[in-house]
């Protein structure tokens, strides 16, 4: 747990974020009703299928072929694939994206409510689910995710969410988009669990640490090049 948290300290996205989370405190503290448990649960359960859809469909889409937006995605993620056990992957690189993210839904929340519950609530109630539930679902999403990639002794829960998220990078990387811990029915949901006969179908020991990309691919060697990696990706034994 140490080790995790102590990583999770270094996160520049969570720096950013931890005062939009101390507004958001304030703010269901100054306007605390039984609603804001509501709202709260609402704004973490938001952000677990934000975690799905991101990482399924813009984390994994399609390798761009223009080489500077296919160097985005290698930062954001496809790095962190081929070298898994590098704190430098865990997050991408863009530390501002969290921010941006809530704050435009934060807009698109206050533009919907306003009309029907009035201005303060439709900013109030918002800001709430999202900087207090849904920044603490992501904090323990980096929490998992980092647990999960570290090696470190692990009792019950690091065991559990390491034994399921790492299918994901070792097994088949089209399944197990959740990370964090419990939120195995968003991929039951959408029909993207862990099936080990479907697994074994799609295993392909060259290309899975890659994505299923040929790891001689010109795109990934200049994009290794553009970030100064000079090893090369290891199966894992």
């Amino acid at each position: 747990m140490i080790p995790a948290l102590r990583v999770l300290m270094n996160m520049g996205s969570l720096h950013r974020l931890l005062p939009f989370w101390l507004l958001g405190a304030v703010l269901a503290a100054l306007h605390w009703s039984p609603w804001m448990l509501l709202v709260l649960v609402y704004g973490a359960v938001m952000q677990f299928f934000v975690e799905y859809v991101l990482h399924r469909f813009l984390l994994h889409r399609d390798p761009p072929k223009e080489q500077g937006t296919f160097n985005a995605l290698y930062r954001s993620h496809i790095g962190h694939h081929e070298f898994p056990g590098d704190p430098e992957f865990f997050t991408g690189g863009d530390h501002w994206y969290a921010v941006r993210f809530g704050l435009m839904s934060l807009g698109l929340h206050f533009v919907v409510l306003w009309p029907f519950l009035g201005w303060q609530v439709a900013l109030v109630w918002p800001a709430v689910a999202i900087f207090v539930g849904s920044v603490s679902a992501f904090a323990f999403y980096e929490y998992c995710h980092t647990l999960a990639h570290l090696k470190v002794p692990k009792g019950w829960f690091g065991k559990r969410v390491t034994q399921s998220h790492l299918k994901h990078h070792f097994n088949d990387h089209n399944s197990v988009y959740h990370v964090s811990f419990g939120m195995g029915w968003i991929d039951r949901l959408f029909g993207t669990s862990y099936d080990r006969d479907v697994a074994k179908d799609r295993y392909d020991p060259e290309t899975i640490l890659s994505m299923g990309m040929d790891p001689e691919d010109l795109r990934l060697i200049t994009a290794r090049k553009a970030f100064g990696i000079t090893k090369t990706p290891r199966k894992r034994a």
